[in-house]
């Protein structure tokens, strides 16, 4: 406590507020004056703050708003010990109330469903997991209990929200270390394949199917393509069989004709050779007769044979080149097939997969030549009008159409490939941007003048467009970003139009 008198005191507090630089509000005074008198500055009484909580608290019941009336005549009074003791009385009365009170109907349909999300989402999460399973049940039966009271649901949902939050993380982790175990296990199986082109595709096909986001609908779709592939594959791996066996048993008949060709071949010598002895050891013209017949029966024979041998041989030839075509023809069969894999089933263009592959390519060669690389990105414009207008099918025409249009105003070297739904991407190879832009845009001209039909009504379609240029040292994901932000500004200024990226 101070000997200064009060102005004194009122005087150095002015002072210590404008040095402080603060705001000369009641509050700051107050505080200032009371620690140059050594006073014990007061807490001021948060009225406000309190009203807002009285506002929240629930007073659904008669009982509830008087006690609640009492908690808010105390804070009007900012009286401490009053609102302690008017609040007790009110949480007291709501605790009351929830345990000698059944729930509401609205309450246990809350719970009923609550406990419905809990048992449908039991499939995706951990149905393995026993002392999971087991809090499941016990939170099941606790939520369908009408003897339960809220705060005991609060505390059981809160608890088994912690273990939620465990077992979600955990499936995670154990849903992308099998798709990197399944992704290693197809990459090694290409890599040992290597050569077998239409193993090589099925493998790919697979791969794409395990790439995120995974959904039923993709599955299904390259469920379907791998089935057809692996069937066109049987019966084209069962031909190529049977044609290797025809060669094998061709290839062991001329063995075995060349084995008797020598055999009849070393009796001919032997008979040879008998003869020049008798003309040797021969004093008369009768001694050599029998000798020299002898010696045109074995030469007769040794013709017959040798022709035999040798039609046998033209034979074996002819069915041998034959063979050899049926071999190339079945391994065309099965690389057409590996290539299905590859492509989209409606439109005929590239699928993801077959895109990163032709990305992969078209990068090296850029980079190895010093040659620029273009890819745009394409978008129908009002696609969903167009499926909710005219149907589906509207649309998956429209989705031919615009590449079988595409096809005719590309270059050979130029690659398609449907980016997903009504998405598309053209690589541009030895591209500059501006001859891209302009590309894109002859595109764009072409699909004008050509309609399709549906239902006998001519429908035109349109799509706006991003370019980019693969710049040095980019990834092709990057660049596919820039086109696609280059798109949607596309879209943005007016659709049917083409930009490109900065």
């Amino acid at each position: 406590m101070t000997d200064k008198k009060p102005a004194e005191i009122a005087r150095e507090a002015l002072k210590l507020i404008a040095e402080r630089r603060q705001q000369p509000s009641p509050d700051h005074f107050e505080a200032a004056y009371n620690e140059i008198a050594g006073l014990k500055t007061q807490v001021p009484f948060p009225e406000e703050a309190l009203r807002r909580v009285v506002l929240a608290l629930p007073a659904h019941d008669a009982e509830l708003a008087r006690a609640l009336t009492v908690v808010e005549a105390a804070v009007g009074q900012r009286n401490w010990p009053g609102f302690r003791n008017s609040l007790h009385d009110y949480v007291g009365k709501v605790q009351q109330l929830a345990s000698g009170q059944p729930p509401t109907k609205a309450t246990m349909e809350l719970r009923e469903q609550v406990a419905r999300l809990i048992e449908h989402a039991m499939p995706a999460l951990a149905a393995d997991d026993e002392r999971f399973a087991r809090q499941v049940t016990d939170i099941l039966q606790l939520l369908r209990n009408p003897a339960t009271d809220v705060y005991s649901a609060k505390v059981a949902l809160a608890n088994f929200n912690l273990r939620l939050s465990f077992v979600g993380e955990e499936q995670t982790a154990i849903r992308s270390t099998l798709l990197h175990l399944l992704t290693l296990v197809f990459e090694n199986i290409s890599v040992l394949g290597v050569e077998d082109k239409w193993l090589v595709g099925q493998v790919n096909a697979l791969m794409e199917a395990a790439t995120p986001p995974l959904n039923l609908k993709r599955l299904d779709e390259v469920k379907r393509k791998l089935q057809d592939v692996i069937a066109k594959q049987a019966e084209a791996k069962a031909r190529a069989i049977e044609v290797q066996a025809q060669v094998k048993f061709m290839l062991a008949t001329f063995i075995e004709r060349l084995s008797q060709m020598t055999e009849t071949t070393g009796e001919f010598r032997n008979e040879v050779d008998d003869f020049a002895k008798v003309i040797e050891q021969a004093t008369t013209l009768e001694e050599i007769g029998p000798a020299l017949q002898t010696v045109l029966n074995a030469t007769r024979t040794m013709e017959q044979n040798a022709r035999q041998v040798g039609s046998e041989l033209r034979h074996i030839r002819e069915r041998a080149v034959q063979a050899e075509e049926e071999i190339v023809k079945l391994q065309g069969e099965l690389d057409k097939a590996s290539v299905q894999a590859r492509l989209d089933p409606l439109t005929g263009a590239l699928n993801r997969r077959g895109l990163d592959e032709a990305f992969a390519r078209e990068v090296t060669k850029a980079r190895r030549q010093g040659m620029p690389l273009c890819l745009a990105m394409l978008d129908i414009d009002n696609f969903k009008v167009l499926n909710d207008t005219h149907g589906h099918k509207a649309g998956d025409i429209a989705l031919t159409h615009l590449v079988a249009v595409a096809r005719t105003s590309m270059r050979p070297q130029d690659t398609m490939a449907r980016y997903g739904g009504e998405e598309f991407v053209i690589l541009l190879p030895d591209t500059a941007i501006d001859q891209a832009v302009e590309a894109m845009q002859r595109l764009q001209r072409e699909l004008t003048k050509r309609f399709f039909l549906q239902n006998n009504e001519r429908l035109l379609i349109t799509f706006s467009a991003g370019v980019a240029l693969l710049d040095v040292g980019e990834t092709p994901e990057d660049a596919v970003k820039r086109a696609d932000h280059a798109m949607y500004l596309a879209k943005r200024a007016g659709k049917n139009r083409v930009f490109a990226a900065a």
